[in-house]
């Protein structure tokens, strides 16, 4: 299965992460399939900047988002993007 999930990047004790695409079974911080943006907790708020359309895309062909990039993904509202997807499925 194919899931939307974090990428640990940064040194030791200064963690930021890339939001990417990878397979289930592959490693935290192994091969990925396409990295959509990223998230650093250090900064006051949060930095989290990610490609809506490359995410509501990947919803629709059957990603899941990992609990944590899933909590991310309500505060940036995709019911537009995946409404405009359906109606260009339909189409």
């Amino acid at each position: 299965m194919v899931r939307i999930r974090l990428r640990r990047t940064g040194s030791k004790k200064q963690a930021s992460y890339r939001v990417v695409v990878a397979d289930q079974r592959s490693p935290r911080d192994g091969q990925f399939i396409e990295n959509l943006g990223h998230y650093n907790p250090r900064t006051n708020p949060p930095t989290f900047e990610i490609d809506r359309d490359r995410v509501a895309y990947w919803l629709e062909k059957g990603a899941q988002p990992s609990d944590s990039v899933a909590q991310m993904l309500r505060n940036v509202d995709l019911s537009a993007e995946r409404a405009k997807l359906r109606e260009t499925s339909n189409a």
